[in-house]
């Protein structure tokens, strides 16, 4: 097969729907999204102005592959997330895709993410000898079976979040909450504000737990997304808990199991049939937490570096 690449550093409209819709095609045959929602989130809003984007064409110019280079994180150095349209993978196409950005980091070793044991990215990491240094589990639990009662802790109350009174408090929370997590600890008003405009925001499933003296001490954070149609493909709806944080001063109070059992109450009174979350691999007390609580292991999202 022959396929010529080409670099952008924006995507004009018409460009950012070839790849959503290349997207959607791959999270049919994979049961996954490619992109990890950082990148999902730039191409709704018209194309990340700080990334490299690689769009691979076929002779009939027909997208077939894309490419997301990040080189904005000078620490842990640029990421890549990669897509290939499914009757173009076993061609090289994933290969050339990577061995291009490679030549566009100026030396740095490449982090390469892989959403899902069965993507394309995760056994192109492994051809390429790359070395995996992070997972990120995926679980899930039918909303079907019961969900348990829970008490909050005293003094404590759940609310819902307040658009245009809660942002800078929770802000501060969710920074003070995730310190040794920057990917989320160090979101910023144009961070929130930017997922706040997305279809999917409700506040009535953003949930404040709240301290006698008005203070946001954690929070569960939904999301429901699916629902639309691919060709003739249905994509089912399904429930997230998308962010999930309690203040370190009540960490082992069940605050985390109060606010994770009024998301599902939530999701469940939405209608849906299941829900999601995302935790880090070694993060055993969170994991233990959902166990209990009906979530299993569903898929892992690896990380892997350039060696």
């Amino acid at each position: 097969m022959e396929f010529f690449i080409t670099q952008h550093n924006a995507l004009t409209q018409t460009e950012v729907a070839e790849v959503k819709a290349l997207i959607a095609a791959v999270a049919i045959e994979d049961g996954m999204a490619p992109l990890g929602e950082h990148v999902l989130i730039h191409l709704h809003h018209g194309g990340d102005q700080d990334a490299i984007q690689l769009l691979a064409r076929n002779q009939e110019n027909s997208l077939i592959g894309y490419l997301h280079l990040d080189v904005t994180d000078t620490v842990a150095g640029p990421a890549v997330e990669v897509a290939v349209e499914p009757e173009a993978r076993g061609q090289g196409l994933g290969t050339a895709l990577v061995k291009t950005a490679e030549t566009l980091t100026g030396g740095a070793p490449i982090r390469l993410w892989a959403h899902g044991l069965n993507g394309t990215a995760h056994f192109l990491a492994n051809a390429l000898g790359y070395a995996k240094v992070r997972e990120l589990w995926q679980m899930r639990r039918s909303l079907f079976t019961q969900i348990e009662s829970y008490e909050v802790p005293d003094g404590i109350r759940i609310r819902s979040f307040v658009v245009g009174k809660d942002e800078d408090s929770w802000l501060a929370a969710n920074k003070e909450i995730f310190t040794l997590h920057p990917d989320q600890g160090s979101w910023t008003n144009e961070d929130l504000q930017i997922r706040m405009s997305e279809s999917w925001f409700d506040p009535a499933g953003f949930f404040l737990a709240i301290d006698a003296d008005d203070n946001i001490i954690g929070f569960n954070w939904t999301k429901i997304h699916g629902g639309h149609k691919h060709g003739d493909h249905q994509h089912p709806e399904i429930g997230e808990l998308y962010v999930l944080g309690v203040m370190p001063t009540s960490a082992g109070s069940g605050l985390g199991r109060a606010l994770t059992m009024r998301g599902l109450e939530y999701l469940r009174d939405q209608g849906l049939p299941a829900v999601m979350l995302y935790v880090e691999a070694q993060n055993e007390r969170a994991i233990k937490l959902y166990e209990s609580v009906g979530f299993t292991h569903w898929d892992t999202d690896i990380m892997f570096r350039e060696k």
